[in-house]
């Protein structure tokens, strides 16, 4: 009985060896053969029209309306003719929503508190947390974005919010603070500033923000302990928001801007300084998950590994392998010029694959802002 049911196995292993080869070279062919039955849509995607936008009557007050689910601009230097053999993905509106708002950051003897909201609806925010306590705003420039306060030391209020003696020893250096509401660097969002500095009398006007720019640590946590207060301020009256159409005239150039020759990007302009421009393109190569290999500040470069997804895969057998170590294939350099900071990439001399430098920095683009 035994010798029989193996005798029944060996001849169906006959039949089941033969059709499962069958199988198996069909599955190959289909896999090979897979993309003629799926209607390659890139070229679709790319040149689809964009619609007309939508018009309100003449009557009605813009400031009223917004988008629930508000779709991003994209300009033609910034659209998907700029890929190549890929389809690009659609934009992430997640970026347009900061992972945290109210966010204290500090860099190169700056500080700020970044804001997910437009300087408009902050101006009034900021005015008002000066008035309630006790700072007061003694003048005020809602387009250039700064207002000042009355001397501190006459407010006890005040002198509580800076930490103040209450009772000074001699002669007490009379002090005022200043607060700058502009638009950030990033899409959307607000960064607002505080500085605290002496004066040799009461001030009959607007001070310059750029007259007094060399911050001691002290006065530099003096600034971060209101910007802390603010952004709990801010968080608690939510609910209330109002709008300054003072405000409206507000600088709005944006800070970060994509220069492109026949909707090819060519490079990024950064009207900043080096040291913030250099920790926002750090930042953003982070962000949009691009290795790193090496990198120099003074010399202003980044040596990255851009190339393509199926170049940078393992392969089938990746299981077996270790992940593979990046390679250095493309440049990101910073250099200065009329007072901006402008960002170039290029494909590394010794990389002989697709030259992908445009694609790199409009992946860096929508990072950066």
């Amino acid at each position: 009985m035994a010798f029989s049911f193996r005798t029944e196995i060996t001849k169906a292993g006959k039949y089941i060896r033969p059709l499962a080869g069958l199988m198996l070279v069909m599955a190959l062919l289909l896999t090979s053969a897979g993309c003629s039955f799926i209607e390659d849509r890139s070229e679709r995607y790319v040149d689809a029209p964009e619609g007309s936008p939508l018009k309100l009557p003449e009557t009605a007050d813009e400031s009223e309306f917004g988008q629930i689910m508000p779709i991003r601009e994209v300009s033609a230097a910034d659209s998907g003719r700029m890929y190549r053999g890929t389809i690009p993905s659609p934009p992430d509106m997640t970026s347009d929503i900061l992972d945290e708002n109210y966010v204290v950051e500090e860099l190169d003897g700056q500080i700020w508190l970044l804001v997910n909201d437009v300087p408009g609806r902050l101006w009034p925010a900021v005015t008002s947390y000066m008035n309630e306590n006790g700072l007061g705003v003694a003048y005020d420039n809602p387009q250039l974005g700064v207002m000042q306060s009355e001397l501190v030391n006459f407010s006890k209020q005040a002198r509580e919010l800076l930490e103040l003696p209450d009772n000074p020893d001699g002669q007490e250096a009379k002090v005022v603070v200043q607060a700058r509401v502009a638009p950030g660097v990033r899409r959307k969002t607000t960064e607002v500033q505080f500085r605290s500095f002496e004066v040799a009398d009461d001030p009959d006007e607007l001070l310059a923000w750029g007259s007094h720019d060399t911050r001691s640590r002290e006065q530099l946590d003096t600034s971060r302990k209101l910007l802390e207060d603010l952004g709990q301020y801010l968080r608690n009256r939510e609910d209330s928001k109002s709008y300054s159409r003072a405000a409206l005239g507000m600088a709005s150039e944006p800070l970060v801007r994509l220069v492109s020759d026949n909707e090819t990007p060519r490079e990024i302009v950064m009207s900043l300084d080096y040291g913030r421009a250099w920790a926002e393109v750090r930042r953003a190569l982070d962000d949009a998950g691009i290795p790193v290999i090496d990198l120099n500040r003074n010399d202003g470069y980044f040596f990255v590994d851009f190339r393509p997804e199926s170049e940078r895969e393992p392969g089938w057998f990746s299981w077996f392998a270790d992940d593979p170590e990046p390679v250095h294939s493309f440049d990101v350099r910073l250099d200065e010029r009329d007072g901006d900071i402008v960002v170039s990439a290029s494909r590394a001399d010794n990389y002989d694959g697709e030259d992908r430098s445009s694609e790199l920095l409009s992946e860096l683009f929508e990072y950066l802002y």
